[in-house]
């Protein structure tokens, strides 16, 4: 919002928006090739350990020699945006102050259609020279990827990017359902949702479970590809990751969806109900 380059001096521009100049003149710092390092290595790790929190993923990265102790795994953990999963309160995805938090809608509830109910995460994506993050929305029931967006900032913008494409491209479901983050509880993203007339369920306390569906996007993601391509850039990971998803949503076969692709489902439910 703060432009260097117009004629109103930056000072101005600061006192308008009531925003200290040093947020306006700061520059963030790379990420030493160590911590690059110790990035990916933590999100292989919790891909594959999701229950371990930082003092076992303190540990198994000393049992692989490195040196680092509790804080920095924290530190750590706080970039990547991941958690321990396990039933407890959530304490790394809070809403921002002034942020509503909606009810949790899914409990008991049969989800047995496409559009009945959408969820969405973020997750961190490794490169080469640094990382983004990758926001997804789903159909909870085909398992299809509707829309995505990949960014350098984990702020709210692309997730309502990829919001406002998923429901040009699809319509509205009748239920969309979050975790408590500060992207998904911003107003900009809950006024679209209400907007379509979209109820807004989010996961509340013991419900992390409800992101299994798009947590194994993930790893089928980071594992089938992100990992084995190595993307040196943003540009070149955002062609990669759509490439993965054209075929995660049209050819790759889901044991859940009784050997279908996610297209197949969503598709073919949808032609059915219309007959």
């Amino acid at each position: 919002m703060i432009t260097p380059t117009e004629t109103l001096p930056v000072t101005k521009q600061c006192a308008l928006l009531s925003v200290p100049r040093s947020t306006a003149y700061y520059r963030p710092k790379p990420l030493k090739e160590r911590d690059l390092t110790l990035l990916r290595r933590l999100d292989e790790l919790h891909l594959v350990y999701p229950f371990a929190g930082s003092r076992m993923l303190r540990d198994l990265l000393r049992g692989e020699g490195y040196k680092i102790c509790r804080k920095k795994v924290r530190r750590l953990m706080r970039i990547l945006g991941i958690y321990t999963v396990y039933p407890k309160k959530k304490r790394t995805s809070h809403p921002a102050p002034g942020h509503t938090i909606f009810p949790y809608l899914l409990r008991g509830l049969t989800i047995d259609r496409p559009n009945q109910v959408w969820c969405t995460d973020i997750t961190y994506i490794p490169l080469a020279r640094g990382f983004g993050y990758l926001v997804a929305i789903m159909d909870w029931h085909s398992r299809k990827v509707l829309s995505w967006r990949l960014s350098n900032t984990m702020d709210h913008l692309f997730c309502v990017d990829a919001l406002n494409e998923a429901l040009a491209k699809y319509g509205a479901p009748e239920i969309f359902n979050t975790d408590q983050g500060a992207q998904f509880t911003s107003v900009a993203f809950t006024s679209r949702l209400q907007d379509e007339g979209i109820k807004i369920s989010m996961d509340g306390k013991g419900r992390w479970v409800d992101n299994r569906f798009i947590e194994r996007l993930w790893r089928s993601l980071k594992h089938e590809d992100v990992y084995l391509k190595c993307y040196e850039t943003l540009r070149e990971a955002e062609k990669g990751i759509g490439e993965y998803f054209t075929f995660y949503n049209e050819k790759r076969p889901h044991q859940a969806l009784n050997s279908q692709t996610p297209d197949q489902v969503y598709w073919q439910t949808q032609r059915t109900e219309a007959a």
